[in-house]
């Protein structure tokens, strides 16, 4: 079931994987999705929330890795796909393509990344 999406888009609690760097990370993915919301037309926002997911996947997946985390074959592909999306977009990016990033990393933290809580 898809969750609510914060508005305004902020990073809170609820979504607290209780790894230091990781949730640091996720609060700068927010930060970085709401950046292109409220500029749209601007192509270094969207470079930069790109830089910044492609750095939190690489960490986020190399500790899947340290830990030996069974679902870390399941987990990959999702973070491979969206950064595919991420790499295809182009300014000015429209109300669905921000609304489809939102979604995305709410559900992705609280449906995916929550299952590795406590684990890596």
């Amino acid at each position: 079931m898809p969750h609510a999406i914060p508005e305004p888009y902020d990073w809170d609690s609820s979504f607290e994987v209780f790894y230091a760097q990781l949730d640091e990370e996720h609060k700068g993915l927010f930060k970085g999705v709401f950046a292109c919301e409220k500029d749209p037309g601007n192509g270094d926002k969207l470079a930069d929330l790109a830089a910044k997911v492609k750095a939190h996947f690489d960490y986020e997946e190399g500790q899947m890795q340290k830990a030996n985390y069974g679902e870390f074959e399941a987990h990959k592909p999702l973070h491979t796909d969206f950064l595919k999306t991420l790499a295809g977009l182009k300014v000015p990016l429209s109300a669905d393509t921000i609304k489809y990033a939102k979604e995305w990393l709410v559900n992705h933290i609280k449906d995916t990344d929550f299952k590795y809580k406590g684990k890596l």
